[in-house]
């Protein structure tokens, strides 16, 4: 699932990015009220999350525009401003939760997948599924044949975006910028090290296999017919 940041504190941005990545969500962080609310508007976030005070734009005016563009996905606004009426304002202008910092990443965290559950999202929106694989979103848990595999939150977050895209070859660029969140670099094999991981655990010992190689190219998950 994928996670937008506006938070202007580095300090606090860069916990939040760092937290959320570690616990298995693809996240892009801003610091600009304008920047956050163009990235916004131009790609597909299952929740974002606001500070209130922000340069070029406020919070608010940023979730007003949002709200504006018919866009519903969940807002959670962190913010010092601890008034009662700050609370409210938020809330009436369309934000799901308010979080006054300072706070212990637990409870955001679990904020977080309390929102994500009532995304409006049906149960099987919460699932991608190929083959007899499974991969459950909010519970962050792949089965394969009823079986659990355990994955780290890299492996698990490359999974869900070969999953989202199965059909599609994937080339290591765009692997490395959705999920590692840098450029792509030819004389690392970070790329190729983690499918190899991942297909050990999602393909060995099952059939049909899903992940493969397209040299060249990059790689695909789909299930062969």
């Amino acid at each position: 699932m994928k996670i937008l940041v506006v938070e202007d504190e580095i300090k606090t941005g860069d916990y939040l990015k760092q937290g959320l990545s570690e616990a298995g969500f693809v996240v892009d962080r801003l610091r600009d009220g304008i920047d956050g609310l163009h990235y916004a508007l131009s790609d597909a976030y299952d929740l974002a999350i606001l500070d209130v005070m922000l340069p070029g734009m406020d919070g608010w005016q940023v979730l007003q525009a949002i709200r504006r563009a018919g866009k519903d996905m969940p807002v959670l606004f962190l913010t010092a401003r601890d008034q009662v009426e700050d609370r409210v304002k938020g809330l009436e202008l369309g934000a799901d939760d308010y979080l006054v910092k300072p706070f212990a990443f637990a409870e955001l965290l679990a904020r977080v997948r309390t929102l994500l559950r009532r995304g409006g999202k049906s149960k099987e929106a919460d699932t991608l599924r190929a083959a007899d694989l499974e991969l459950d979103l909010l519970r962050r848990r792949v089965t394969r044949a009823g079986r659990r595999i355990d994955l780290t939150a890299k492996e698990f977050a490359l999974l869900e975006l070969l999953l989202r895209r199965q059909g599609e070859v994937l080339p290591r660029s765009l692997i490395a910028s959705q999920v590692w969140d840098m450029n792509f670099d030819s004389d690392t094999n970070v790329i190729e090290v983690a499918v190899r991981r991942l297909r050990a655990k999602v393909d060995e010992g099952f059939e049909p296999k899903l992940i493969r190689t397209v040299r060249g190219m990059g790689y695909v998950l789909e299930a062969s017919e």
